[in-house]
């Protein structure tokens, strides 16, 4: 049915390096599956860009004091070194503030303005009187309403990960000056959704029931809930100017011009590389396959706003499948751009130099492909160690070592095969149909999983057979064991390129094969008898302990001084809670605070929250439970003070316990509650008011 396939990937915002995140979610799936289809002779584009409008730029360049182009020159620069450094074969790497783009995603949002396809809408939006600005989501802090931590965005709270809108930020102001914020009527125009969700649910939910669950369940949520116009300008002073009379001061959202950069850097593809042929083949031919890689916080614009600026211009085929991953946490937290808690590209290749094919490999392994995924140094380093050098690399050394040492490094003669070596050789087939399946529905975790799998088959083939003992007495039996493992290499060398190009290329000239083609997986001959193999090395080298402790270390300073921030960070923003409603005397005089001295303090078995402390209240001993364990981890350091307790309070069972009053605190600038204790030595017991 499809002649060619178009592969995009998501734009990464030129606001910062390049991390793993980005790269299991979304950069080296593609890739396996672009190197994969140009294995099999399937013309294939595959397009990469940085995405360089957008608000994370303009917050980049006024925290480092320097022009947005200034901080989109650096970081695209970088990100393009970053991918080739790591083999993320692109056929081109364009980015937004090319001219071609401009004219493009101008053109594009001009087509449906004149058709009447948009619709123009007034609403309010916050806006910053002191700087005379409207504010984005990401410009915009406050207190995150569901975890209330400081320093949450509009659009999202990077400590508990709420999605979130400005509107629901308690105290919002001004990320970048601080200044609290007013609401303002500005008018936008908007791409109308709606009108176009009959059209979404069929092509959708009948048409496209094979994509990933996650996917296809996004969707549908998105749809059951029921669509709604979404703005395709903005106000702000960088972007791509509204191509129209009447609209200084807007530009297009970001969100519309960056999947029109798929197009545009297409364009510059076709018109520097003529054997790409026209633009319009690999866009408006339905011929043309378009598939997109993408993250899970991209599914909603690639699935139905994209799908529908392009349904709504009339010219363009619409994606064929978007495997979109889960995201990629690391040490079990988040990662983050704005909190430096990632892996940076550009650092790991110091650290780890020629490693590349490490961690694509580690980053496969454990690919988010259906839920969040984590990654860990200590499995980073025992993948390496125990499947990368002691399996695949195993393997391959002691074969080539040992035919060099008895057969001058040339391949020997394949004679009297057993029934073993025929097994071995037929799951050569085996493999390309598994992994060929695999790779086709985008499972890319399991098809590397069955390609190591040859190499286990291998190392098992080699220990039971024993060569290095038959060769005191049987070198034609030698000659055959190793003739089958050099088949198993050379293809080994050919399954992985996909996956491990760095490492299948080392290999291939180590037994002197000059090409790779997807057609002689399986094959049994595809070192013919006699062929001289090239310089044998390890294709793989141990981790030791002490470089992923170097990488622990660096973390936790990380932590630390993301510890500081968050403290800086609600210092910043904190103001006192309103008083309350005015009261009596008498109310007053209903409780009863006290003085107690705190004489052991626990944490609740299978509680987070609760903290159990025993209180000498000048009468007997009572037990109080607090709901404070996360602001007193060591709570032991809590024994011996003399604390306030409500003590008239009746009695309340929680986890089983019956808690016997309310120890009083205060809630700090961070969010820490603190325990109230008296400021001098007084009898236990003593009254407060």
């Amino acid at each position: 049915m499809f002649k060619r396939s178009l592969v995009t990937t998501a734009l990464p915002y030129a606001n910062g390096p390049i991390h793993i995140g980005h790269l299991a979610g979304v950069y080296i799936p593609a890739d396996i599956y672009v190197r994969y289809l140009r294995l099999k002779h399937v013309p294939v584009a595959f397009i990469g860009g940085s995405d360089e409008h957008g608000v994370p730029v303009t917050i980049r360049a006024k925290q480092e004091g320097i022009t947005v182009q200034e901080v989109v020159d650096r970081y695209h620069e970088l990100i393009q070194k970053s991918f080739e450094e790591f083999g993320i074969s692109f056929d081109v790497y364009g980015r937004t503030t090319s001219a071609t783009h401009h004219k493009t995603a101008s053109d594009f949002f001009r087509k449906l303005y004149d058709e009447n396809k948009l619709i123009v809408q007034e609403t309010e939006q916050f806006f910053d009187e002191q700087t005379q600005e409207f504010l984005t989501d990401r410009n915009i802090k406050g207190e995150c309403p569901r975890c209330h931590s400081q320093g949450a965005y509009g659009d999202q709270c990077e400590k508990c990960g709420a999605t979130l809108s400005p509107e629901e930020l308690i105290n919002p102001y001004n990320a970048n000056t601080g200044n609290p914020l007013t609401k303002k009527r500005t008018s936008h125009w908007y791409l109308p959704l709606d009108a176009y969700q009959p059209w979404l649910e069929e092509w959708i939910l009948q048409d496209h029931k094979e994509w990933r669950p996650n996917v296809y369940g996004q969707c549908k949520s998105w749809l059951d809930t029921g669509l709604k116009p979404r703005a395709v300008t903005r106000d702000l002073s960088w972007g791509i100017p509204v191509p129209v009379e009447n609209a200084e001061g807007k530009v297009l959202y970001v969100w519309f011009d960056a999947p029109i950069g798929y197009i545009s850097n297409t364009k510059d593809l076709c018109e520097q590389n003529p054997a790409f042929g026209k633009w319009e083949t690999w866009w408006q031919d339905e011929e043309t396959r378009l598939i997109h890689f993408i993250g899970k916080d991209n599914i909603v614009f690639h699935c139905i706003v994209f799908p529908t600026m392009l349904k709504a211009h009339g010219k363009f085929i619409l994606p064929d499948n978007v495997p979109s991953n889960e995201f990629l946490n690391l040490e079990g937290d988040k990662l983050s751009t704005s909190r430096n808690w990632a892996v940076w590209l550009h650092e790991y290749l110091v650290d780890f130099p020629n490693k590349q094919d490490v961690l694509r490999y580690v980053l496969t392994a454990n690919a988010p492909e259906t839920k969040d995924n984590d990654f860990t140094w200590s499995d980073f380093q025992a993948r390496n160690n125990n499947e990368l050098v002691a399996v695949y690399g195993n393997f391959v050394n002691r074969t080539l070592v040992l035919t060099n040492k008895y057969f001058d490094g040339k391949v020997p003669p394949l004679k009297n095969l057993t029934e073993t070596d025929k097994q071995v050789l037929e799951s050569l087939n085996e493999i390309k149909t598994s992994v060929e399946a695999l790779l086709d529905d985008f499972h890319f975790r399991d098809a590397q999983k069955v390609a190591m799998n040859l190499a286990r088959v291998g190392n098992k083939y080699l220990t039971e057979t024993e060569p290095w003992q038959l060769a005191k007495t049987d070198m034609e039996r030698v000659g055959t064991i190793l003739h089958v493992c050099l088949q198993l290499v050379a293809n080994l060398a050919i399954v992985f390129e996909p996956f491990l190009p760095f490492s299948s290329e080392k290999l291939r000239k180590m037994i002197n094969l000059s090409a790779c083609e997807w057609d002689d997986l399986g094959k049994q001959d595809i070192l013919q008898v006699g062929h001289s193999l090239g310089k044998v090395a390890l294709l793989f080298d141990k981790i030791e302990d002490a470089e992923i402790a170097k990488q622990l270390n660096r973390l936790e300073e990380i932590k630390q001084a993301n510890i500081v921030q968050q403290e800086q960070e609600a210092l910043k923003s904190w103001q006192p809670q309103p008083i309350k409603a005015p009261t009596d005397i008498e109310t007053f005089d209903k409780i009863d605070i006290r003085v107690g001295k705190v004489l052991k303090c626990e944490k609740v078995p299978k509680s987070e929250k609760l903290l159990r402390f025993t209180i000498d209240d000048g009468v007997s001993e009572r037990t109080i439970l607090s709901g404070i364990a996360q602001s007193y981890p060591n709570c032991e350091v809590l024994v011996g003070k003399q604390i306030l307790f409500v003590a008239n309070f009746p009695p309340r069972k929680m986890m089983g316990i019956e808690s016997n009053g309310m120890i009083l605190s205060v809630c700090d600038a961070d969010g820490r509650l603190v325990v109230t204790t008296a400021s001098e030595e007084v009898k236990n017991g003593t009254t407060v008011g």
